[in-house]
């Protein structure tokens, strides 16, 4: 169990820092001690883990689920994270949604060509050209609303 503990306060820690220790301190109204004690690996500190209505204030303000993240990789779950946010806007047209599929194709290629490399893709590799295929899909959906939006 220590193993899985220490991991858990490593990406709690990562969480903290994604999001600045002041800031975090402000979202959740803790201060830097009691966020400390969270991803503290020391014996006192060692059963003292981050509530989780504390975890979804700071995943809400970090550039990624850190917490989140671990926990499903713990349980052997893939996670998708769309990039852009349900509210983003969805601008530009078609024109748009092509450049945005090219370049995206051409980073899941420049994956797959580093994945590939070793003559065996690894699951932490698997995952990477996932999320990428994730990306891929999301972009021709955007882009056959935006036809769809053009022929009436």
């Amino acid at each position: 169990m220590q193993v899985l503990d220490g991991y858990l306060k490593k990406h709690c820690e990562a969480l903290v820092k994604d999001v600045g220790i002041e800031a975090a301190c402000r979202l959740t109204g803790k201060s830097k001690a009691t966020l400390g004690r969270y991803y503290s690996e020391s014996a006192e500190h060692a059963d003292r883990f981050m509530p989780i209505d504390t975890v979804a204030q700071l995943e809400a303000a970090a550039s990624f689920p850190h917490v989140t993240a671990a926990l499903a990789d713990l349980r052997g779950i893939t996670l998708s994270l769309e990039e852009r946010g349900d509210n983003a806007p969805q601008s530009g047209g078609v024109n748009t949604d092509v450049i945005t599929l090219a370049q995206r194709f051409a980073m899941l290629m420049a994956e797959y060509n580093l994945s590939i490399a070793d003559g065996k893709i690894s699951v932490n590799e698997a995952k990477r050209l996932l999320r990428e295929t994730l990306v891929i899909q999301q972009v021709l959906i955007d882009m056959k609303l935006h036809l769809e939006e053009e022929t009436g």
